[in-house]
């Protein structure tokens, strides 16, 4: 098979995923604490190949990075929202280990503990769950949890050296090979949610822009089957 198919069918795919991911990142324009995907496309040898097809190159799916820009913060009057000023993610306790968000859509459960929205428990700056009574919540500005005045626990917040080692696990969850830092003196907005960092006008021009690309692949990829090769099947028949 020509190099020039490999070419084609490999661009198509990268395209395919890229319009994957935007359209995840469309579905979640309104999802609290929600943060693009930023990726690439590589070269990929196949160094194998006779040197017939040494032509032959993939066009495949370069490493992706989270956008850790902040999303627009949106008061909204619930004691229990919170938002994070400044770089830091809240730790929150997995079955699978510590992870990371900046959604703070807080919930009170059964028992009292804290949880956000997604049913993760949120971690003390102890490593332990923040426990609360049935009275009245507030958050202050440092992260410590009131309830009926008392300090039930402070909302561990951490950051980290390179954001590059954060991979998305849910729509606003991460996780990281990298061990974070504690955030010595966070600054919380209590009341108040961080929006999603998506613009809906870039990412539609962005879909647009990929739609096009891979209709001209499959444009090209047509003319390589049907043209070039119908035709040169029909000339070599002739003779």
């Amino acid at each position: 098979m020509p190099g020039g198919y490999y070419i084609a069918l490999s661009g198509m795919k990268t395209r395919l995923s890229a319009l994957d991911r935007l359209a995840s990142d469309i579905a979640n324009a309104s999802t609290a604490g929600y943060k693009v995907e930023r990726a690439s496309t590589q070269q990929a040898d196949r160094p194998s190949f006779d040197r017939s097809l040494e032509s032959a190159i993939d066009v495949a799916t370069g490493n992706s990075r989270v956008d850790v820009r902040s999303g627009a913060v949106v008061p909204t009057g619930r004691p229990l929202d919170v938002s994070v000023d400044g770089s830091g993610f809240l730790v929150v306790d997995t079955p699978n280990g510590p992870r990371y968000t900046r959604s703070g859509r807080l919930m009170r459960r059964a028992d009292g503990v804290l949880t956000t929205s997604e049913g993760d428990v949120l971690q003390d700056t102890s490593g332990k769950p923040i426990k609360v009574s049935d009275g009245p919540i507030t958050i202050d500005e440092d992260g410590s949890v009131r309830s009926n005045d008392a300090i039930s626990g402070t909302l561990k917040v951490v950051t980290f050296d390179s954001t590059a080692s954060l991979e998305k696990e849910t729509s606003s969850r991460f996780k990281s090979d990298v061990a974070p830092t504690p955030t010595p003196n966070p600054t919380l907005k209590s009341a108040s949610l961080e929006q999603s960092n998506v613009s809906v006008v870039d990412s539609v021009t962005e879909l647009t822009s990929v739609t096009r690309s891979f209709e001209t692949l499959q444009r090209a990829l047509s003319v390589l089957m049907n043209d070039v090769d119908g035709r040169a099947i029909s000339e070599l028949g002739r003779r």
